[in-house]
Order: structure tokens, then C-alpha cells, then sequence
């Protein structure tokens, strides 16, 4: 078959899901689509081997120039043969594909998709349960891949060549997305990697915390009352780094056009009451500056992603000051001069 495969089209207009993998190539053969694909996938070029030394062949009549042309094609022609030979029907390559290797690819019906990507190379055989070959050498059937439908497609305005697998589970996964702008189309990919990596880390971790700035306030509360308690200059350090966690709600009051202050202190005056004042955060789908029970309304952050953030900001503060520290620790100017010497400047 040659052309656009419109068998199995993708859902236009939609942004949707699809088991196996899709990449932003063109075909290299005739072939433009296979179904129920045994695939070999190779990670050196899709082409004849070339002698590491350069060598001189000597002909003498036309008869043997002839001959070495046969010889050659005869060499390219088994060895796709054997390929063919053994039920291949796609070939996945991750180098240059030649002329004469194409041509004998396109006789015996085989499909012919260059990558250029070891990473698109290596999720490519996980998806299809193949093993990339490094020389051009029939793969053993272990080696081999299978692919329910290889097909050249269009997204919107671009084609791409799809590797899908017509089983509810596969080993790789990819979410095409559509959008009228480029920067709807990023927004939705932001979103789509916040969600798989949020996901990603509840399996590590199930525990959660209040959202909408509760717990940041909460924090910011109970260290504000602990360095009202503390003697001694560090209080002021306490309080500081205390206030340092009010920036969190602030910046999504500002975000939703809230003034930050007025809402500071409505989640100040709400978290006052030690038994639900602890869940009290930022409703930002009012029009006022309102908190709201964010457990009720389950509105959570990750334990894990708020613990690391914590301690890697609080680990660069404390960077920061032990470098300010050496550097007014050392002594201002140059050497000093030996007694008895006059100073150089001063001439």
C-alpha cells in the first residue's frame, strides 16, 4: 500500500491516547503501511558494510566491470532476501538507508522507517519487544518485533509514523495533543507531566497535605509562635524564615487578581482555631478574599514534593549565608607592608 493510511486514522480533533508509540518521520520505502508488522530494528545503517581500510580494485576488461556490479547487487539482494526470508515486513534503522538497499526493500515488500534518536531507538524496542542490532545480520526470532499496525498518518497538518498495538495493554504509551496554538498545546502538556509525575510519586508516597496555602500558613504560624519564645538574637532568624513561607499563598492570591495581604490575614485569623484552622486555605474560586476547609473541598498537596522543596530551599539559604560568612571573614586588601619599608602606594 502507498499513500496516507486512512484505515485506521487517528480521532480528529481531539487530543487522545494511544497504545504504542507515534514519531514525527516520513518513510523512507514505497511501503506506507503494514499490518500484524514483524519488525527489525537495527542501530547501525540500513546499507551495505564498507571495509575499514580503503581498497583498489584493478579491472581490466568490461566483462569484469560487469560482473563486480552484479556481484554487488547479488550481495544486497540476499541479504534483504533473508529479511524477507524469515516473515520481515518493516524495517526500523537508525542510520542511513542506501539506494540499493531501499530498491531491494521495496521488491521483496518491506517497509522501510528511519530513526535518527538512540532514545526513540531504545523506547521504540520496548514498545514492540524487539532487540536493536548493531551489524546487519538476520535477527533470531527472539529478536524479532511485533506490531499490530505500522502506518505513515497525518496529525492536523503533520505526518508522522505510528507504531500501535491492538491489545488494551502495551509497554509504552503516547498521548497526542491538539490545540489551536502552540501555547494551549504547551499549557496541556504542563498539565499532562504534573499529573503522570504526581501520580508517579503517590506510588512512592501516598501521604498528603492541606493545599491552597494551608499548610504553608500553618508552618509559618507555629514558627512565628516558637520565635516569639525563643531568647536571644535567633528569634529574629525564626521569624524571618517564617515569613518566608507566607509567599506560597500570597502568590496564588496575587495569581487570581486577590490582594495577597487581605487574604493573609483572613488565613492568619481562620487558622487561629487549633482544631479546624489547620485545613483553612485560599478559595480561589471566589471573587473575595475567602479561605475555605480544603480538606472538605479536597484540595491537597503531595507530601514528598512539599518535604524536598522545603529542604532544598533551605539548603541553599544556608549555602548562601556560609559563603557570605567566608568572604567577610577574610581581611580586606593586599599584603601588609614590612616595617621600616615604605609604602609604594604612598609615592
Amino acid at each position: 500500500s502507498s499513500g496516507i493510511n486512512a484505515e485506521w486514522p487517528l480521532r480528529p480533533g481531539s487530543s487522545t491516547c494511544l497504545q504504542g508509540m507515534i514519531f514525527k518521520r516520513n518513510v523512507e520505502s514505497d511501503i506506507t503501511s503494514v499490518k500484524g508488522a514483524k519488525i527489525a530494528v537495527y542501530s547501525c545503517p540500513f546499507d551495505i558494510g564498507t571495509t575499514e581500510t580503503k581498497g583498489t580494485v584493478l579491472i581490466k576488461t568490461a566483462e569484469e566491470l560487469k560482473n563486480f556490479s552484479v556481484d554487488e547487487e547479488k550481495l544486497i539482494e540476499n541479504s534483504v532476501k533473508a529479511l524477507a526470508d524469515l516473515g520481515i515486513t518493516c524495517v526500523v534503522s537508525g542510520g542511513k538507508v542506501g539506494d540499493m538497499m531501499l530498491h531491494f526493500a521495496n521488491k521483496f515488500g518491506i517497509m522501510v522507517v528511519r530513526l535518527m534518536s538512540k532514545w526513540d531507538l531504545r523506547r521504540l524496542c520496548k514498545s514492540i519487544n524487539a532487540t536493536a542490532l548493531p551489524n546487519m545480520t538476520p535477527p533470531t526470532n527472539e529478536e524479532i518485533g511485533f506490531c499490530s499496525m505500522v502506518a505513515l498518518e497525518e496529525v492536523g497538518d503533520t505526518v508522522v509514523v505510528s507504531f500501535r498495538q491492538d491489545r488494551e495493554e502495551s509497554a509504552m504509551s503516547t498521548i497526542i495533543i491538539r490545540g489551536s496554538t502552540d501555547n494551549i498545546m504547551d499549557d496541556i502538556e504542563r498539565a499532562i507531566d504534573d499529573g503522570v509525575n504526581s501520580v508517579k510519586v503517590l506510588t512512592r508516597d501516598q501521604r498528603c497535605l492541606p493545599g491552597a496555602g494551608a499548610t504553608e500558613i500553618e508552618l509559618a504560624k507555629q514558627l512565628m509562635t516558637f520565635g516569639e519564645q525563643t531568647p536571644g538574637m535567633e528569634q529574629y532568624a525564626i521569624k524571618k524564615f517564617a515569613e518566608a513561607f507566607e509567599v506560597f499563598p500570597k502568590i496564588l492570591a496575587e495569581n487570581t487578581g486577590l490582594r495577597g495581604n487581605e487574604v493573609l490575614a483572613n488565613m492568619y485569623n481562620a487558622h487561629q482555631d487549633k482544631v479546624s484552622g489547620m485545613n483553612a486555605g485560599i478559595n480561589l474560586e471566589s471573587d473575595h478574599c475567602e479561605v475555605m476547609d480544603v480538606v472538605e473541598r479536597k484540595v491537597f498537596d503531595i507530601y514528598l514534593t512539599k518535604h524536598w522543596g522545603i529542604k532544598f530551599a533551605v539548603n541553599a539559604a544556608c549555602t548562601v549565608l556560609v559563603v557570605d560568612q567566608i568572604i567577610m571573614a577574610k581581611q580586606a586588601g593586599g599584603p601588609k607592608p614590612r616595617k621600616g619599608q615604605a609604602d609604594p602606594d604612598d609615592e
